[in-house]
């Protein structure tokens, strides 16, 4: 049952909410320094909500520019030895192969990326995907579900932190900038407001679960 009502209530589409942290906001040349992404599920009892996050700490690719007010911003050390970092080719074919996986096991058609602004995301997944010469990227090409668009027409507000609290979810100042705390915030934010508008059809007497 979870399976048909997750297929069928993006068009085929599995939501998968995604963020990076970077080193600038040039998706070719600027290095891609964390990457998390969210996996949603499906319930009667509590509609939707976050499933797993998988998320590396990322190499810079060879080459790759650092921008220092980038960094200073994230606070990312990219040498830093205790990061763990994997190799970009790891990190992007984890994440590719989890989300294909669940695509399938979901009977979804492909994977859209979920994102605040996910246009910066998109990107420096693509490019990312582009460098390594893989060719079965799970992600919509150029479409995306961009909660801040949503959040400013449900709630009122297109800043992450604000959309948060204005629904009623915690939001720590002291962890936002993080791939994994940023992905997870937003993938909690798109759960609640796609929850109250199912709700509120179901009220409607349209179904969006049937």
């Amino acid at each position: 049952m979870e399976k048909n009502v997750i297929a069928r209530r993006f068009r085929g589409f599995l939501p998968v909410v995604v963020d990076v942290e970077t080193g600038g906001f040039d998706a070719k040349k600027d290095a891609l320094l964390e990457l998390a992404a969210v996996l949603l599920e499906w319930s009667a009892e509590w509609g939707w909500k976050r499933s797993e996050t998988i998320s590396h700490h990322i190499e810079p690719f060879a080459g790759a520019n650092l921008e220092e007010a980038s960094l200073q911003f994230n606070k990312i050390d990219p040498y830093h030895p205790f990061r763990m970092a994997v190799p970009e080719q790891t990190a992007i074919s984890d994440v590719f192969k989890r989300v294909r996986e669940a695509v399938v096991a979901h009977r979804c058609t492909r994977a859209i990326l979920v994102g605040h602004n996910p246009a910066f995301d998109l990107a420096f997944v693509k490019a990312a995907a582009q460098r390594l010469k893989i060719k079965k990227d799970p992600f919509h090409q150029f479409s995306t579900f961009d909660t801040a668009a949503i959040a400013g027409v449900a709630l009122g507000q297109t800043v992450l932190s604000r959309a948060v609290e204005v629904a009623g979810i915690e939001w720590d100042p002291d962890e936002a900038h993080s791939a994994i705390y940023d992905a997870e915030k937003t993938a909690d934010l798109f759960c609640a407001i796609v929850n109250r508008w199912d709700a509120f059809n179901r009220e409607a007497g349209d179904r969006p679960d049937r």
